[in-house]
């Protein structure tokens, strides 16, 4: 069966990445969360987008500037639906917590550049093991980098790399890497390369699914998993 997950919460109905978008895409049944996470300037784990606060809040500035208090006072739905929602930017803590409870899978997308600095990898991974979420937790970004120094400091938590662009035989690359999917960009992903990755032993979870021809496609060809902004609607096309 193909699950799905909610790609920043069910960021096509509520504001992405808050807790309010989260707990749409538990009540909707989604099997998945998808999230992204990057350290405020004095170390916290925040579950924010971009590199910067302007897009989704009434802040502006470099996430990497604030502090965690400074960061807790923006609204991280300011700019969704005329700024009818107020909710502060999550930690991945907080988000944890309530998570635990759930029955969900989340995908952590870790939002950084760096191949020299690990600070957030090393803080990612010893909250996963705080609260023993090591079988429910897949860990992704477009940095490889990355995903590899989070595999081979944890290597009980699956690694997913993501891409955008089309790559020849990625179940090759992502073998190479230890991963054991990979996370495409839908656009990038035709049904043979689903069905080869998958024999090959790779999962196979594209990204942002939410066209309703390309979730039908992807659940035909049975993708392990759809990234989508609009879960209810996927899961009403999967059911």
């Amino acid at each position: 069966m193909t699950l799905i997950f909610a790609h920043r919460g069910a960021s096509g109905t509520y504001p992405e990445n808050t807790m309010l978008a989260f707990h749409e895409a538990e009540r909707v049944k989604a099997d998945g969360i998808e999230l992204d996470v990057q350290l405020t300037k004095d170390g916290e784990i925040v579950i924010i987008h971009d590199d910067k606060v302007d897009r989704t809040t009434d802040g502006k500035g470099y996430v990497k500037d604030f502090t965690l208090k400074q960061i807790k006072k923006f609204n991280a739905a300011a700019n969704f639906d005329k700024g009818k929602y107020k909710e502060p930017i999550p930690t991945l803590e907080e988000f944890l917590l309530w998570f635990k409870e759930t029955e969900m899978i989340c995908n952590i997308e870790l939002k950084t550049t760096t191949i020299t600095n690990q600070d957030l990898e090393d803080k990612v991974i010893a909250l996963i093991n705080k609260y023993q979420l090591e079988e429910r937790i897949i860990i992704s970004s477009f940095n490889h980098y990355s995903i590899v120094y989070c595999y081979r400091i944890a290597p009980n938590i699956e690694t997913a790399p993501l891409y955008m662009e089309g790559l020849y035989m990625p179940w090759v690359y992502a073998q190479s890497i230890k991963a054991k999917a990979i996370h495409p960009y839908h656009k990038v992903t035709p049904d043979e390369l689903v069905t080869l990755a998958q024999q090959n032993g790779i999962h196979v979870r594209p990204f942002t699914v939410n066209k309703k021809h390309d979730m039908k496609r992807f659940l035909k060809v049975k993708a392990n998993a759809i990234i989508t902004d609009y879960p209810e609607i996927a899961l009403k096309l999967r059911d």
